[in-house]
């Protein structure tokens, strides 16, 4: 069966108006609020969107910008927060773009997310099918634009949470956005979570991306239908904090008046504690 939620026009679509979404949210900054701390460790509002110009700019095939006369020079892979060679890559990015302004750095936004655009509007079904390098491994090359709706997705997040505004949480982008999230899921309450064989998690998810995420562990975790038995545990959240505790940018003990467990508490507790994977 195609997997729908890769298809090329809907991803397409769907990337554009969350680069517009992010755009919209920094426009008006001045310079205190391009500085302003995120929820991502050692990285400002300012570092987030770089981040963005970054990767989308490593996918036209360009290499990070010198760094300007008087700026030192850091070893990115000292940084605490920079854990691996994509990490490392991304911190770059950031490093050398660091010095400009907001405004300077806006405007280098829309100028390369105008080209991708450009470059995602003339490629071929067989292009897009192709196989190519990602954070994830080797993929489509449209599997990978979901790994960068999800990421651009959740940068979003970081944003509005860094300057205390809401944004829409859900939508057809926020859907093609939680595809690439859930699909990790099962692995999490495993390999994190220490889920056991015979475990059946029930995930009922309110707000924006209401849903029910039943996994089951037979042999191995997957999403399933119906469970074959009784419930081993129920979880209960909205699911804007569902992905921030995916995503590393909160703990669950900073919310537990906000999170419902049934059946196995321990059990439950283990797997909010634990689903945190990636940052």
């Amino acid at each position: 069966m195609t997997d729908r939620t890769l298809e090329r026009p809907p991803l397409i679509a769907g990337l554009a108006e969350q680069w517009d979404a992010i755009a919209a949210l920094v426009a008006g900054l001045d310079e205190t609020g391009w500085r302003t701390a995120s929820p991502l460790p050692g990285w400002t509002v300012f570092d987030v969107v770089a981040h963005v110009v970054g990767t989308e700019s490593w996918l036209l095939g360009e290499k990070p910008p010198a760094l300007p006369d008087g700026v030192e020079k850091i070893d990115v892979r000292t940084l605490p927060h920079v854990r691996n060679d994509t990490a490392a890559l991304n911190e770059i990015w950031v490093q050398r773009l660091r010095p400009r302004s907001g405004a300077q750095l806006l405007e280098l936004y829309r100028e390369v997310i105008d080209r991708r655009r450009k470059a995602l509007a003339a490629m071929d079904d067989a292009q897009w099918q192709a196989e190519t390098p990602s954070p994830i491994g080797q993929v489509s090359y449209g599997r990978f634009m979901r790994v960068r709706l999800f990421d651009c997705w959740m940068h979003e997040l970081d944003i509005a949470d860094a300057l205390g505004v809401t944004v829409d949480e859900g939508g057809a982008r926020a859907e093609l956005a939680f595809a690439e999230f859930a699909g990790s899921i099962p692995r999490v309450v495993v390999k994190r979570g220490g889920a056991p064989q015979g475990s059946r998690i029930a995930v009922t998810l309110t707000g924006p991306l209401a849903r029910e995420l039943r996994i089951q562990v037979d042999g191995r975790a997957a999403y399933v239908e119906s469970f074959d038995g009784p419930e081993t545990v129920g979880i209960r959240l909205d699911s804007g904090l569902f992905v921030r505790l995916g995503g590393g940018r909160t703990a669950a003990a900073d919310h537990l008046g906000e999170i419902a467990i049934t059946g196995d508490a321990e059990l439950g507790r283990r797997l909010v504690d634990n689903l945190a994977f990636t940052l």
